[in-house]
Formats: C-alpha cells, structure tokens, sequence
C-alpha cells in the first residue's frame, strides 16, 4: 500500500519547509528509519527519516522550492506497485512550473505583496512600494520564495548568486546576501541630514519574533528567582572531570540539567504543555539547551536526561552543541523538547528572565558563577553564588508550585551527590 510523506511541521511555528537535498531518486528501496532528505526549516537544516519501508516511487517536491507544512513532497510504495494519482497534484504542478516561471514573468500571484512571510495576517512592512527598487529579472532562474523574499527586500536577483540546482537561487542565498542595503527613506533636519538604511530579517530571526510575540501574548509569564550556592557543585564538577579518562568534561551547565531533570520528575507539571484547556502529560524530560548561532537562537534537545548520566548528559550536550553550529540536526531534537534551559553565565550576566519556548510550560534562566561573601552560621565567609530565575506559564501552575520546583533544583545543586544516587 502507498504511503504519502508530506512536509512534516519540524517546530511550533514552522509552515513551510524546503528539501535541501534528497539521498534518494525514484525507485530506490528506502528502509524505514534510513534518512531520504534534508529539510531546512527557518531555523535549521535537520535530517528527515522515512517512517516507512518501500520504494521511492515518486517525488513531487524538488530540491530548493518551499513546500507548506502538511502538503505532499513524496510517495512510498511496495515493491512493483503503482504510484497512486493524487486527487491533489498542486505540489507537482508547483515543482513543474516553478521552472517556467523562473524564466519568463514574474509571480503575479505575489506581485504586490508586502507581507512578512509566513504570518498568518498580512502585515505592512514598508509604505515604499520595493516595486522601484528589485522587479523579477528575465532570464535568473529562482524559486518562488526567494523571488518573494528578494521583492520584500528590495534585492535585485540578478546580483546574486545561487547555490540551488543549476545555479537556481534559494532561500538561503536571499537570507545570506551580502550587497548594498536598500536605502527606504531618508530625512533632512536643520541640524543634519540623517540616511535611514534597513536590513532584512533572516528567516531565523522572523521565526524567532513570531515565537517570542506569540509565548508573550499568548502564555500570562511570572517568575521566581532565588540564589544558588554553587560551591559543593563547582567541587563536584571538578571530581567528576578529574576521573574521567576518555576526555568528556562536565560542566556547569550539565549538573544543571540534571537537577531539572530530576526536580521534573517530582514537578511532572512543568514537564507539561497547556493544549486546549487541558495539561498534556509527558513521561520523558527532554531538555532543551538555548544555543546562540550567528543567525539566532535555536532550542534544541537532549532526550531522557532523567534516565542519562552526568557523563552522558555531557557528551551530548557537546555533540548538540557542535551539530547546531553545523546546522545538522535531527527531527527528534529540534522537536521533542519538554522543558528548556538557557545559560547566560559564560557572557557574565548575573541574572536575566526568559521567554517560554512553546509550548513548554515554563524556562530556567541562568547566571553566572560569581564568589560572594555569606554568612554561614553566623560567621562571614565567600562562597559561590549563582541566581537561577523560572519563567512560568501562569495557565500550567501557580507562584507557590514554582517556588518549590526551584528549590528541589536548588537543593540537588547544593547537595550535588544527589544527582548520582
């Protein structure tokens, strides 16, 4: 029996995808879990997996054109079965004419567009018309969306350079263009005359503002902070890195997973999501770990901390860490997250408050490690002190419940050998 593979919704917010590169031509057996494409979202390139066994028998979605979320980009059959006819062929007729259209007159469809793409209401972004600045260009061979995106921008194709099939150019070669911003207005006062410049927004960066609007406006935030003293867990580390022989280190960062995990598994309602007026349970602590990239903030994931060792949870947080900035990540990771974690203290901020990551039900922001003087049985001494500060979603759990998630991860913390029994 076919099985259709449509574009898979690869984050909250994502709505299009585009297959980067394909590992499979039609007719090729695909086993079920083997990776057939490449699929780059708005914020990454992740690997995509069959979930079933057979033949590629047809694709409709090529290289470089972006496909809406749930729409179908591939057919798998049996062995000597027929490719079924789609009811719906508007995919293969996008691929087919995409072609045509690149090489002969512009998207009429887009051709007074001026909209941020991907929003879900039109949204004026310029009162000056990008008509005089960038038209469709005869003869440059471009997907429908980078046309779009160069339009928005007031990019004109033909300086630049594509990296899609044949030299087409895609998406990320708009995302990536490096030539003259667009001067949009300028103003003259009696003191100076002042050139205003604009500077398009990457994909990553337009999927972040949608996120981040639509966790602000969507889920009510408060937040507790409380101080952490680090000292016992700095000396753990340091045990802990000092017997390890195959050249894992731990850090700081890690003990900190860690101790989420676990407090989850007391808390299991921060380990939650709010769907529809409903808590949606989840059995795994999925920690996801705020990376920076030169292009933005991703939130992917390490699964099952809860049941991974320290080492563990070490070795995969650099792995994760490395991928990212490699931009090859896996569905799983980039989807799977519960929970997440963002770490400031390598850039010595003291202490700061996230933006929930949706829709987990509330984010740890934390500082860095800093010696300050306490008072310990009456007598002054320094210690280590680090501020942890946990945004909450008010719908998932109230001020007094996240007060005693974050003490269980303060208490594991100053008691460190907890995180080993």
């Amino acid at each position: 029996m076919a099985t259709t593979i449509v574009m898979p919704q690869m984050g909250y917010d994502m709505r299009e995808g585009t297959v980067v590169k394909w590992y499979k031509n039609e007719g090729e057996q695909v086993d079920r879990g083997e990776i057939i494409a490449d699929i780059q979202t708005d914020k990454a390139t992740v690997e995509f997996e069959a979930y079933v066994g057979g033949v590629l028998g047809k694709i409709y979605a090529a290289e470089g054109v972006a496909i809406p979320v749930g729409e179908t980009i591939a057919v798998i059959t049996e062995p000597g079965e027929d490719v079924p006819v789609e009811e719906n062929e508007s995919v293969t007729s996008s691929v087919e004419s995409s072609e045509t259209l690149s090489t002969s007159e512009p998207d009429k469809d887009n051709a007074d567009s001026s909209s941020i793409p991907g929003s879900e209401n039109s949204t004026p972004v310029s009162s000056l018309s990008t008509e005089e600045h960038a038209s469709p260009v005869e003869g440059v061979r471009a997907s429908p969306l980078a046309r779009r995106l160069a339009k928005e921008r007031g990019i004109d194709l033909s300086t630049v350079n594509g990296s899609g099939p044949g030299g087409r150019i895609v998406e990320k070669d708009i995302d990536g263009y490096n030539g003259a911003p667009v001067v949009v207005a300028s103003g003259i006062n009696i003191t100076q005359a002042d050139a205003v410049t604009t500077e398009p927004l990457s994909s990553m960066r337009q999927a972040i503002a949608r996120v981040t609007v639509g966790s602000k406006t969507t889920a009510p935030h408060f937040y507790v902070t409380s101080e952490i003293d680090m000292l016992k867990a700095v000396a753990f580390r340091q045990e802990i890195n000092d017997v390890l022989t195959d050249g894992t280190r731990v850090s700081i960062n890690d003990l900190i997973i860690k101790a989420a995990a676990l407090a989850l598994k007391k808390f299991p309602k921060f380990n939650a999501f709010f769907k529809d007026n409903t808590l949606e349970f989840h059995s795994s602590m999925n920690i996801g770990i705020a990376i920076a990239l030169p292009s933005g903030l991703m939130v992917p994931g390490i699964n099952n901390c809860e049941l991974r060792t320290l080492s563990d949870i070490a070795k995969a947080s650099s792995d994760l860490i490395s991928r990212a900035n490699e931009d090859n990540l896996t569905n799983e990771e980039y989807t799977a997250t519960t929970f997440s974690i963002s770490n400031l203290g390598m850039f010595d901020v003291e202490s700061f408050s996230a933006i929930i990551f949706p829709p987990h039900a509330a984010v740890l922001a934390v500082g860095s490690v800093k010696d300050q003087p306490v008072v310990r049985n009456g007598e002054l001494g320094i210690s280590k002190i680090m501020k942890a500060t946990l945004s909450v979603d008010h719908r998932v759990a109230d001020g007094a419940e996240a007060a005693e998630f974050l003490v269980e991860i303060k208490s594991l913390l100053e008691s460190p050998v907890l995180l080993v029994v």
